[in-house]
């Protein structure tokens, strides 16, 4: 039984409308009562604990029900919630029971930071870059990821290659950073470029922003899966998210090793 479902049968004990009788049926016998299929979410609430983040949620393919449920349990913890690829017509039907959540219609991110996670200090800084205006709505997607887990994002958006100077031009602030998410489609040439100018790790992300023979990322992901600069890390074709939790992963890394 989840925390949010406790807590709603000891309010109904509080006003009276439920009696301790019914309190301890419920509290006893709730979770044998679900139908296996009914049981649709088991929250991680320890991850961060493991991992240094709490566990967060991809929004596509849960309905209004499921996404309710979950974001109240992940609440009633005490922990940030990030729903990413939220469409803006279930964020219109969020929004009434969260009226304190931040939603990107551009990343399709459905945030709400605790108090505590506001005033946490950074766990490193990480640069997130992107080749193109197109590929901004993947790197958003990695920025709010990794603040979420603890980190200050640098973000510097349409230096790609076709215009290096744009690039070089923005070679010390990029440099600055414990790790560089760089999000590019097209060719995906990006990351191998800002690889061979920083010591810190790269984590290539490859959209699906690029005409036909871009084949909806292929392209870019197999240009940075075969990059001819050393150590550049690719994550799958738009996952935003997961480059901003290896991102943090490294940043969280770094800040262990000074301490």
């Amino acid at each position: 039984m989840s925390n949010f479902k406790i807590t709603e049968i000891l309010n109904k004990f509080k006003s009276g409308s439920m009696d301790i009788d019914s309190v301890l049926d419920q509290l006893n016998d709730n979770n044998q009562n679900i139908p296996e299929k009914e049981i649709f979410a088991r929250i991680d609430h320890k991850r961060s604990e493991r991992c240094g983040f709490p566990e967060f949620v991809y929004g596509e393919g849960k309905n209004l029900e499921q996404l309710n449920s979950i974001i109240k349990e992940i609440s009633f913890n005490g922990q940030s919630v990030l729903v990413t690829r939220v469409a803006e017509k279930v964020y219109e039907e969020l929004k009434p029971s969260f009226p304190e959540a931040q939603y990107d219609l551009l990343a399709k991110t459905f945030i709400i930071q605790t108090k505590e996670d506001k005033l946490r200090t950074s766990v490193g800084k990480i640069a997130v870059v992107t080749a193109g205006t197109s590929d901004i709505p993947v790197a958003l997607e990695a920025k709010y990821t990794a603040e979420l887990c603890g980190c200050k994002v640098d973000s510097l958006f349409d230096i790609g290659v076709a215009g290096i100077h744009r690039l070089l031009s923005n070679v010390d602030r990029i440099r600055s950073a414990d790790a560089v998410i760089c999000v590019a489609g097209m060719e995906g040439a990006l990351p191998s470029v800002v690889a061979g100018l920083v010591a810190c790790p790269v984590i290539a992300v490859p959209t699906s922003v690029g005409y036909g023979a871009s084949l909806k990322g292929l392209t870019a992901m197999f240009a940075m899966l075969n990059s001819c600069a050393n150590g550049v890390l690719v994550v799958n074709i738009d996952n935003g998210f997961g480059a901003g939790c290896a991102a943090a992963r490294v940043a969280d890394s770094i800040r262990k090793n000074i301490t």
